[in-house]
């Protein structure tokens, strides 16, 4: 004869045991951010400023070739 299957599911807690669960796992992620110094922060944002002003540049290069390309394949 074949076996009866066990299967148990895990009990799943309440919603609101679930919610405060995820409220207290935030918490506990947000203990571990550090807040960086002044002197890193302006670092930080003049890297992120250049790369924006390089990606705007090699974008903006783009169109505008590819837009010279289709005006010369087309017009």
């Amino acid at each position: 004869m074949a076996k009866a299957r066990k299967t148990q599911k895990a009990a799943k807690p309440n919603v609101f045991m679930r919610i405060g669960l995820f409220i207290k796992q935030i918490i506990d992620e947000l203990r571990k951010v550090v807040t960086p110094s002044g002197k890193e922060l302006v670092s930080w944002s003049f890297a992120v400023f250049v790369f924006v002003l390089l990606l705007m540049l090699l974008v903006s290069s783009m169109d505008f070739g590819l837009g010279k390309l289709v005006l010369w394949i087309f017009g």
